[in-house]
């Protein structure tokens, strides 16, 4: 009774966590949206420069050329092309230096003295920050600012249309008169950047991006609430250990049920075998375009392989991310369908057909949205369907609006087929439930990132604010909620820890994911014109997600190691070690480097640096990659019992610990590298730190990332080789072994 009552309270603590969080989230959303930096109606110096209509043209065409996945805006999208917001304004400023000191010396600025340049320097600042600045009807620039402007375009609009080889931009695809377009849409964020937002003492970007030439530097507040978030983790990380020693351990006195067997599989489960195939398919196809990605990295005028007219670096990356998405939430799809039978004793969703559609769903929606990210990113769309079928330029959330609705669909029939299949258990226990409104959860948020529903959003921050939310609580809540429910249920079913144990471990989880991760979302708000009160939010509760996860897992290795020591059987021995590894580099990825990037004084200056890879890829590939990889192993297992397949795990064995040293080995380059960026971005300004020049001295570093990209790609390629063989190729166990 004392353990029911205690699941009830910590069932009450989420839900008043959850709507809480989900107030005071809607409330700061709403206070956003009225306080974005505004598009003017036009800009205009001695003559109309560009109006409201320009910037959002170019904002369309910044889209349609995946721009984001080559370079930057105010620092988010891939980093081996310019920050375009950085660059264009240190251009202007570059010009401007030289017309003011032509105008008062005659002289070109380099040639001036040190008081001369002083003078100059305060001439151009004020002209910067204080005149030519965003104002929401009519932005004046004065004729020196028009001048500089003018003569930066043409620098810009060559780089876009010629392309440089140095920066993997092969030209050729943006026309001029597409790229006056897009030219006014990133002069647009320039102006934003330096514009002091209304009512404060700091831009819209919260002073970012670094530029000393005009006094651009990180604000005070960026310091105190790093001060604060360290404090705040470093005490909250004490309290969650004290209270799972003090408090949750209690409820482990509870012995673990016996172990779920499997003697043979429903007709939906039969059907789901077929989506095992696709997972580690995309995932060596990822995979492999990573390794096309480090070699561009390294050497971006060569063509590895394949020709860069044919596959360009932003179509790669693309292509990266999207497969990335796509093998994942096939395997946590995968998992919730075969699991939900579990769940419901044998039970299947009435009509299993469902689950053959879904498959048919997810390969269309899947190959068609690669194509058109291909098509779309080289101009080979027309003007009016790009947006509908080709490549929509957000990062992360690229497919073409067509694509989303066919995605949409299949979460949502996903969701059907599991709600109606586990509410047929007799007990719907708080994991099952977690299991099916987490669900609904995937199935309705991704669609935040899809307003308006029949065109791009004009203002770049509110479509960054709203891709957000399916970047990060898409992913880090609704996604994380699921976890946490099929965690609980997995390691009961499995014999690991008790009902209890894991139930209160799962609302615990539960809780930290609402109250922390859903305001941790700000942690990607700092520098884009969002407001300044993000920085007190996302950098102090953002890093605490994983504690209760890892502690659940930590207890469930220690009756996994109780089993193995007296010599029993557990046959699901490797979806349990792709789940240690997940815990194990959901802590190191999300927890420890996300935590290093979070603190805003370090986001002011890594931002858009190689600093965030090593955060991005081991927390993603650890929270999320190998938990799909532990389903698979589940499903290929439990097929193996269920037919009384041979089963062999050397190559299994290696393909882990093969993946798990190269990401682990991965971060190691990419934070030395970025650590060097963030140096030139604090000493001479962001848009230094994007420079070419800054990655030719560290040319070992670029290129030894080969060791742990091949071992992650060997690991991938043997997981593939590994599912192919258990699935379709292993013979019958024989008898005299078979219970083994």
């Amino acid at each position: 009774m004392a353990g029911d009552n205690s699941q009830k309270k910590w069932f009450l603590v989420f839900v008043l966590s959850l709507v809480g969080a989900a107030v005071i989230f809607l409330g700061l959303t709403i206070k956003q949206i009225k306080d974005v930096p505004p598009i003017p109606k036009e800009v205009r110096g001695t003559s109309t420069l560009y109006t409201y209509d320009d910037v959002v043209q170019g904002k369309a065409f910044f889209q349609k050329y995946v721009l984001m996945n080559h370079g930057t805006l105010l620092g988010n999208g891939a980093y081996i092309g310019p920050d375009y917001t950085s660059l264009f304004l240190h251009k202007k400023i570059e010009n401007l230096q030289d017309i003011y000191a032509q105008k008062k010396f005659g002289r070109n600025y380099a040639d001036l003295t040190d008081e001369e340049k002083g003078l100059v320097d305060i001439l151009v600042k004020k002209d910067v920050r204080e005149i030519s600045t965003l104002k929401e009807d009519v932005t004046t620039i004065t004729p020196e600012h028009e001048q500089a402007y003018l003569k930066a375009k043409e620098y810009l609009k060559e780089f876009l249309v010629k392309g440089n080889p140095s920066y993997a931009w092969i030209g050729g695809l943006i026309k001029p008169e597409e790229a006056d377009y897009i030219v006014s849409f990133v002069d647009w964020s320039t102006l934003v950047a330096v514009t002091t937002r209304p009512g404060t003492d700091v831009t819209y970007t919260n002073n970012w991006p670094p530029e000393p030439a005009i006094g651009l530097n990180a604000p005070y507040s960026s310091l105190f609430w790093s001060l604060i978030a360290f404090m705040a983790c470093w005490s909250l990380t004490i309290v969650v250990l004290w209270a799972f020693y003090d408090y949750f351990l209690k409820f482990d006195a509870e012995k673990p049920a016996p172990s779920l067997e499997i003697k043979s599989l429903t007709p939906m489960q039969e059907k789901v075998l077929k989506f095992v195939p696709l997972v580690p398919v995309f995932f060596v196809l990822q995979v492999a375009l990573g390794g096309y990605l480090a070699h561009l990295y390294a050497d971006p005028a060569h063509s590895w392989i394949v020709p860069q007219s044919l596959l360009p670096f932003n179509v790669a990356r693309s292509f990266h991310l999207n497969l990335a998405v796509l093998w994942i939430a096939i395997g946590w799809l995968a998992g919730g369908l075969f699991i939900a039978p579990l769940a419901s004793k044998g039970k299947d969703f009435k009509f299993p057909i469902a689950v053959d559609i879904l498959w048919v769903a997810l390969v269309i929606v899947g190959l068609g949205g690669l194509i058109g990210l291909w098509l779309g990113a080289l101009g080979k769309l027309p003007a009016e369907l790009w947006f509908w079928l080709g490549n929509e330029g957000r990062e992360y959330i690229e497919l073409a609006r067509v694509w989303d609705i066919g995605l949409v669909v299949g979460l949502v029939l996903w969701f059907t087929i599991v709600f109606f299949t586990v509410r047929q258990a007799e007990k719907l226990t708080p994991p099952l439930q977690m299991i099916i409104w987490s669900a609904f959860a995937i199935a309705v948020l991704y669609m935040a990132g899809m307003a308006p529903l029949h065109k791009i959003m004009p203002n770049f921050t509110i479509d960054d604010y709203f891709r957000w939310w399916v970047v990060h609580l898409w992913v880090e809540n609704t996604f994380e909620l699921f976890a946490a429910g099929t965690l609980a249920f997995l390691t009961v079913s499995l014999g690991l820890v008790s009902v209890r144990f894991a139930t209160i471990m799962m609302f615990f989880e539960a809780f930290l994911i609402v109250a922390a991760g859903t305001l941790g979302t700000g942690h990607h708000y700092f520098w884009m014109g969002e407001n300044e009160f993000w920085i007190a939010v996302g950098g102090v509760l953002s890093s605490l997600e994983p504690l209760p996860l890892v502690i659940l897992m930590v207890e469930a290795s220690k009756e996994y190691l109780h089993i193995k020591k007296a010599g029993q059987a557990f046959p699901f021995r490797m979806s349990f070690l792709w789940l240690v590894g997940s815990a194990f580099l959901n802590w190191l990825g999300a927890g420890f480097y996300g935590m290093l990037i979070n603190l805003p004084i370090i986001n002011y200056y890594e931002h858009g640096t190689y600093f965030g890879m090593a955060h991005g890829h081991v927390a993603l590939l650890g929270a999320f990659g190998y938990i799909s990889i532990a389903f698979l192993y589940f499903i290929v297992r439990a097929n193996a019992l269920a037919k009384g397949l041979h089963w062999d795990e050397k190559i299994s064995n290696l393909a882990f610990w093969m993946m798990t040293a190269g990401i682990f080995l991965y971060a190691i380059p990419t934070l030395v590298i970025g650590e060097k960026q963030m140096e030139w971005a604090f000493e001479y300004g962001y848009w230094a730190a994007r420079t070419r020049e800054v990655l030719e001295g560290l040319g070992f570093w670029m290129w030894v990332r080969i060791i742990p990209d091949s071992l992650i790609l060997a690991g991938a390629v043997l997981i593939l080789v590994d599912i192919i063989y258990k699935l379709y190729l292993s013979a019958k166990e024989k008898p005299a072994t078979a219970a083994a």
